[in-house]
C-alpha cells in the first residue's frame, strides 16, 4: 500500500476508535456478510478491541451476518465458517464481542413463498424475497438490541465508490457527521467507517494484513477470484433493497432470478465445482417458467383478477401443478448435490398453506361459474 493509503487507514482507525471512546454505553453491530468491506470493518474494530486495555472494553459489539437460506453454497460456508472463527477468538481473547446468524422464519422462507404460495421468482419489479430474507431478520435483532439499551449504532462497510446507486444512497443520508441516521429504525445510528476506500485498497488491505482473530485473508480472496465477482450487501433498510441483486457478478442466493445470468455461480463451476451445475439449470428454470401464462392463475390470492391502469393483465401465482412440479424438481436437485436445500419444516408449512388454498381455489372456480351464468343470461 502506498502512503497515501496507509494515512487514509489510519484516519480510519483513528475515527473508531474516537466513536468507541464516546461517553455512552450504545452497543455496535456490524453489518457482516462475509464479504471484503463487511470483513475489513471486523478487522479495524477488533483490532481496536485488542489494542484496549481490559477495562476500556465497556462497549459491546454484535457481529450479525444474516442466512437467507438459499445463499450460495460456498459463500454460506464460508460465512458461517468465520463467523465461527470471529466468535471463538472473541471468547480466547475476553472481548465483548458476540457473534449472530440471523434467518427468516419459516413462514417466510424463499420456498414457502416461491412453492407454498406461488409467488413468481422476484425480478426488479417484484422483490418480495429482500424484506421478507434479509430485512426483517436483522432489523428485528437491531430493534432487540435498541430495546434494552435505548440506542444503537449500526456499522456498515458501505463504500461510496461501489456503484453510482451506492454513492446515490450514502450521499442520501450522508448529514456531514459521522453518524446518520437509519431510514427505518429511529433508535439507530448508522457509522460507515470505510466509505471513502476504493476497492483497490480494500484488497490491499486484506492482501497484506492478516485478520486478528488469526489466520489470513487468502480463503475470502480465493472465493471471490472463484465467484468471479462480490458480494450481495447487508440490507437492513428499504432504502438498500436495489443493491440486493444487480446486474453485476455478485454472489448471494443462488435462487436469484433479479440478475439476468448468475455470474457468480457459473463462475463458481467453471472454476472446477461441477456439483453446483444442478443448482444454475434449477435457477434458470425458475426464471424460464416466471412468465408462463400456462402456469399462472388467473386470480391473486386475494381473489382479485388485476389489470393496470393501461390495461395491462397481471397473472396471479402459481397454480397449483406448477407450484407441485417446482417442488419434485427441487427435491430431485437436493439428491443430486447430497445436502439439504429445503427443510422438512418449511416442506410442512408448504402442503399446510396446499390444503387451505384447495378452499380458495374452489370458491375462486365456483365465483367464475356464477359470473359466467350471470354473463350468459343478460346476454352480454
Amino acid at each position: 500500500m502506498t502512503e497515501a493509503d496507509l494515512n487514509i487507514i489510519a484516519e480510519i482507525r483513528s475515527e473508531i476508535a474516537s466513536e468507541y471512546a464516546e461517553p455512552h454505553d450504545h452497543p455496535w453491530i456490524i453489518g457482516y456478510s462475509g464479504g471484503k468491506d463487511s470483513t475489513l470493518v471486523a478487522h479495524l474494530v477488533f483490532e481496536h478491541l485488542l489494542s484496549l486495555s481490559p477495562s476500556a472494553r465497556r462497549r459491546d459489539v454484535h457481529i450479525v451476518a444474516n442466512d437467507t437460506l438459499v445463499e450460495s453454497p460456498l459463500v454460506i460456508a464460508h460465512l458461517k465458517a468465520s463467523v465461527e472463527r470471529l466468535r471463538d477468538a472473541a471468547e480466547a481473547f475476553a472481548l465483548p464481542v458476540r457473534c449472530q446468524i440471523t434467518r427468516p422464519s419459516v413462514d417466510k422462507s424463499f420456498w414457502v413463498n416461491l412453492i407454498g404460495r406461488g409467488y413468481p421468482p422476484p425480478n426488479r419489479m417484484f422483490r418480495w424475497c429482500t424484506d421478507r430474507m434479509k430485512i426483517q431478520p436483522t432489523s428485528q435483532y437491531i430493534k432487540e438490541q435498541a430495546l434494552s439499551t435505548g440506542q444503537v449504532i449500526l456499522l456498515l462497510g458501505v463504500r461510496r465508490s461501489e456503484s453510482a446507486q451506492r454513492a446515490q444512497t450514502v450521499a442520501k443520508y450522508d448529514n456531514g457527521q459521522r453518524l446518520n441516521r437509519h431510514n427505518d429504525i429511529p433508535e439507530c445510528r448508522v457509522f460507515r467507517p470505510i466509505v471513502e476506500l476504493s476497492t483497490k485498497q480494500v484488497w490491499e488491505f486484506l492482501a497484506f494484513n492478516d485478520p486478528p482473530w488469526g489466520g489470513s485473508h487468502a480463503e475470502l480472496i480465493k472465493l471471490y477470484k472463484d465467484a468471479s465477482g462480490g458480494e450481495c450487501p447487508v440490507v437492513t433498510q428499504k432504502a438498500d433493497a436495489p443493491s440486493c441483486g444487480t446486474s453485476s457478478s455478485r454472489f448471494g442466493c443462488w435462487t436469484c432470478t433479479v440478475v439476468e445470468k448468475d455470474r457468480s455461480l457459473e463462475g463458481f463451476v467453471e472454476a472446477g465445482f461441477e456439483e453446483f451445475g444442478p443448482l444454475l439449470d434449477f435457477r434458470d428454470w425458475l426464471a424460464s417458467i416466471r412468465s408462463d401464462p400456462e402456469k399462472r392463475m388467473i386470480r391473486r390470492r386475494d381473489g382479485r383478477v388485476t389489470i393496470t391502469s393501461n390495461g395491462t393483465f397481471v397473472p396471479g401465482p402459481f397454480t397449483p401443478a406448477t407450484r407441485r412440479e417446482m417442488l419434485q424438481y427441487l427435491l430431485r436437485v437436493q439428491d443430486q448435490v447430497g445436502y439439504e436445500l429445503i427443510s422438512a419444516k418449511e416442506i410442512e408449512v408448504i402442503e399446510t398453506i396446499w390444503s387451505e388454498d384447495a378452499v380458495f381455489i374452489a370458491v375462486a372456480s365456483q365465483k367464475e361459474l356464477y359470473e359466467n351464468r350471470a354473463i350468459t343470461k343478460s346476454g352480454t
